[in-house]
């Protein structure tokens, strides 16, 4: 489904060619306009970047993302990188960190796959085996384990059934209640066939006839009877069915407003959201945190780093 909630919209009057010498103009010479860069790059789509990158390299011989590292750095360098990155490879990139090396950052999983429609999964599914020479199912099987490796295989197959089957969602609702709530231990199973198969449509008429039926949120009864990895999952596929951008409104939240700010996490939401739905993202951010986030955004970074992220965010929405 289209939205019309990126922050971030393609150039009007854009020009490859003349883009490509202002940057070189921004790096050239002793020391770096860093302002340039950052008002040049926010302002374009992505598609309009490669175009640049492209010209960049007919014109100076050489790769501008490259010349842009050896000119900025930190945290402001991982947004204009990022930025850069067209952006199913930033996707495909950002699973492949979260499952090399010990340990696998379960979040990254879990934000991409519960969020991402059915389309994009695919295309993800296809860049990352022409990146990597390998699964992305086998790569994240070998990673993960128990229930919540099979709920991600689930989302892997981007299948969901299409829809609402009317005769289903009372069914289902009943079904989930059996299997947590009703009983003594959870049937896990039962939670990731339904919450993993159903259409976003089903799903949200299923989560109405289960506070009718048990008194409780779905949201409530997961969190009693999961835990770890596979709560975390579950819980973000339901907060995605109810609303993509309030789901990313809070995750926002969460990054900034905890003891010290997760910058990864920040960047990665706010770069990979800036051309779909940042604006209603915002919106949500507001209504449910009674704060705009771009001044959240002002109190917990700083720098060139802060101005490309409210760039990123729409501007002040005070």
């Amino acid at each position: 489904m289209e939205t019309t909630g990126g922050s971030v919209r393609p150039f009007v009057h854009f020009n490859a060619k003349q883009d490509a010498e202002l940057l070189n103009k921004a790096m050239k010479g002793i020391g770096t306009d860093e302002e340039a860069i950052l008002r040049l790059l926010v302002a374009r789509c992505n598609s309009q970047r490669q175009e640049i990158k492209s010209a960049y390299k007919s014109r100076y011989g050489k790769d501008l993302v490259s010349e842009l590292q050896s000119e900025i750095g930190g945290k402001f360098e991982m947004v204009i990188v990022s930025l850069m990155t067209p952006p199913v490879l930033y996707d495909v990139t950002q699973l492949k960190n979260a499952i090399k090396g010990a340990g696998t950052e379960e979040s990254v999983l879990i934000e991409i796959l519960a969020s991402r429609t059915q389309d994009q999964m695919k295309e993800i599914i296809k860049a990352y085996k022409k990146q990597y020479r390998k699964s992305l199912e086998s790569d994240i099987s070998g990673d993960t384990g128990g229930y919540f490796k099979r709920m991600l295989v689930i989302l892997l197959q981007a299948n969901r059934e299409e829809g609402v089957d009317e005769g289903k969602v009372e069914k289902d609702a009943k079904e989930l209640f059996a299997a947590g709530e009703e009983k003594f231990g959870t049937d896990e199973e039962k939670f990731i066939t339904i919450l993993g198969n159903r259409s976003t449509e089903h799903l949200r008429k299923v989560f109405v006839a289960y506070k009718k039926l048990s008194g409780y949120e779905i949201e409530e009864s997961i969190e009693r009877e999961t835990s770890g990895g596979l709560q975390d999952l579950l819980l973000a596929v339901v907060k995605c069915t109810r609303s993509v951008p309030a789901y990313f409104a809070e995750s926002l939240y969460h990054t900034m407003r905890r003891a010290g700010t997760d910058d990864e996490t920040l960047i990665q939401i706010m770069v990979s959201r800036s051309e779909i739905d940042m604006l209603d993202i915002r919106a949500e951010f507001k209504r449910m945190y009674k704060s705009s986030l771009y001044n959240t955004i002002q109190e917990d970074t700083s720098g060139d780093y802060r101005k490309a992220l409210q760039y990123l965010s729409g501007g002040n929405d005070g």
